[in-house]
């Protein structure tokens, strides 16, 4: 009989590229099981994640902000490289991601396999939209005159996102990838209940190819973490796929002081057909005037 001890894992946030404990010092107990038995108290102990507080929302935002003008300025081919090379160590991890999404989900091995199959197939997939999406966004643009007029998509800047509460991985690839596919930064908030497969996916992220600050992860809960992120004047845009119609109606009003961009909740289906609308959610659309023919080479951008 072996008499040593186990090493349990230490879960922590992913800030700018590090791992740091919530600065208040808090942690709170994940459980198994489905979520009504967990709100009963009756999951077995999982393990202790980091509580967030609102100065780690605000190290979030500053991260993000930070890694922006670098991330946004790659080439769409790049970005599509470095997603994929997410992908490929989510692969390697496999094991590890079915083990925590099974406790976290309440579901059986093979079940839970299915799921994280389904994530990093999603992941591959929005991966090859990186270079895509501006011919499906952008396009160019009928005029009376000389002119070009060209429509291209431009990424909206630092997004928050509220990951799904029920779905621990496959929902939550959902909706940072596409966020930061098109050239955003991403302060997420994990699943309250089940947030240990988004704190490990911040691992992944951190031993590929993505630079610091382009996904900031939180833990915690999540009206609490939601409510300085979705009031703070450096972010552009608030995914509320996370919040219950109470918390949504509030973010939203707090989101309107600097014109974010909102993405309300509704009902979803994340084994379905993802289509392009999350790809869209969170651009602009930037358009430039050209003259052709003998007027000149110079043009204005609008």
């Amino acid at each position: 009989m072996s008499d040593r001890l186990n090493v349990l894992k230490t879960y922590k946030l992913y800030v700018g590229g590090a791992f740091p404990r919530s600065e208040s010092g808090r942690v709170y107990e994940v459980t198994t099981g489905t979520s009504a038995a967990a709100a009963a108290g009756k999951g077995g102990w999982l393990a202790n994640a980091p509580l967030s507080s609102r100065k780690d929302a605000r190290d979030a935002v500053v991260a993000a902000r930070k890694a922006f003008g670098r991330w946004s300025g790659a080439t769409a081919y790049n970005r599509g490289q470095v997603l994929y090379r997410v992908a490929e160590m989510l692969e390697g991890r496999r094991s590890q991601f079915v083990r925590e999404v099974a406790d976290a989900e309440g579901l059986s091995k093979p079940k839970a396999a299915a799921v994280v199959d389904a994530a990093v197939d999603r992941w591959v997939w929005y991966a090859g939209w990186t270079d895509k999406i501006a011919q499906i966004a952008g396009g160019a643009n009928p005029v009376a005159g000389p002119f070009f007029n060209l429509s291209t998509p431009e990424p909206t800047g630092v997004v928050t996102v509220l990951a799904p509460q029920d779905s621990s991985f496959l929902g939550l690839v959902s909706v940072i990838a596409p966020v930061i596919a098109t050239g955003n930064t991403a302060v997420v908030v994990a699943s309250e209940r089940r947030p240990l497969p988004a704190l490990s996916l911040g691992e992944v992220l951190a031993t590929s190819d993505v630079p610091g600050g382009v996904v900031n992860i939180l833990s915690g809960r999540t009206a609490e973490i939601a409510a300085p992120l979705a009031a703070h004047q450096d972010v552009n845009g608030i995914d509320l796929t996370g919040a219950d119609e109470a918390l949504a109606k509030e973010l939203e009003i707090a989101a309107a002081d600097n014109l974010k961009r909102v993405r309300r909740p509704r009902a979803e289906d994340w084994t379905a057909d993802p289509g392009t609308h999350r790809l869209t959610a969170f651009l602009e659309t930037k358009t430039v005037w050209h003259p052709t023919g003998s007027l000149g080479a110079s043009g204005s951008a609008y």
